[in-house]
């Protein structure tokens, strides 16, 4: 089994993160849940639902500009099939931003219509948005606010408690702490996160990480990681079976590590710091456009 698959991440602040969003559920008018665009099903929190109940939701898939636009577009399918409305969106560039605020209005025109006969036109549309660390998250608050109103950082669970951000067009936001869930049961998403920065790499290998990414690049992006780190790998010999681990990945990370000169006394390959610039490169888009999972059937959404 591998060290992403057994990572259990469940600190202290994030159970009572859970309880606050139980709690505060009644406060609030619709859920705006932000996933990340390169692993929207593995970046979803599958407590979300559970706690939302029938709270209208809103996904957002951000980092958009980072994931692969033709498996976003399927994603964005994917949900609206499914009868839950999904907007791609990026912090950094502000793409589709601008759509945010019509699709919530669309999402509460019910409401919107039952508080006007009620005599309470102009009444805040209270929002809350969830999601699990690094994300985007504060990014994105920050982006529609045009303040600094939520600390941002690129490493997760920097957001430790809840609060209410005031936004343009009528809109309250009350923005939680990520929440990730009690454990991972299948090892690819616990993978996922680890790639994407989602979980510390503290508690990783950064090693076996970046092999597996390698493997599933060359395999799914194989243009883009040989242009890239000027590489061939097409002369590589498959694994014979699982039980031979990354053995493919760690033979791309060696040759990745010579390309690049990382080179330790004697000539050795510095193979922890060329997976470290793998993960970091990822992670920062330079690889290019990559999309880790598409949708498939996996039950509610």
């Amino acid at each position: 089994m591998s060290e992403a698959a057994r990572v259990q991440w469940f600190p202290g602040h994030m159970a009572k993160t859970r309880r606050i969003m139980a709690s505060n559920m009644k406060l609030v008018d619709a859920v705006v849940e932000i996933t990340d665009a390169r692993i929207p099903y593995s970046s979803r929190n599958p407590e979300i639902k559970k706690i939302c109940g029938a709270k209208p939701r809103l996904v957002l898939l951000n980092k958009a500009d980072s994931a692969d636009a033709d498996v976003t577009s399927m994603w964005i399918d994917y949900y609206n099939r499914n009868g839950v409305p999904a907007l791609a969106t990026d912090c950094r560039s502000g793409r589709n931003v601008n759509k945010f605020y019509p699709m919530l209005r669309e999402l509460l025109v019910d409401d919107i219509e039952k508080w006007n006969t009620r005599g309470m036109a102009g009444r805040p549309l209270r929002l809350m948005i969830v999601g699990i660390p690094n994300v985007g998250k504060s990014s994105f608050i920050n982006r529609l606010a045009g303040a600094k109103a939520a600390k941002v950082e690129d490493r997760p669970g920097v957001t430790r408690g809840k609060q209410w951000v005031s936004l343009d067009d009528g809109f309250e936001l009350l923005d939680m702490p990520g929440v990730l869930w009690p454990k991972f049961d299948d090892k690819l998403v616990g993978e996922r996160l680890a790639f994407t920065g989602a979980v510390k790499d503290v508690i990783l290998d950064t090693e076996y990480l970046a092999c597996r990414l390698l493997e599933f690049l060359d395999e799914n992006y194989h243009d883009m990681l040989t242009e890239r780190y000027g590489i061939e790998t097409d002369d590589i010999p498959p694994a014979e079976d699982e039980l031979a681990g990354c053995t493919v990945g760690y033979e791309i990370l060696e040759r990745i590590g010579k390309k690049r000169g990382f080179l330790v006394s004697g000539g050795e390959i510095n193979t922890e710091r060329a997976a470290n610039t793998v993960l970091d490169e990822f992670r920062g888009g330079k690889i290019g456009r990559i999309s880790l999972e598409k949708p498939k059937s996996r039950g509610a959404v």
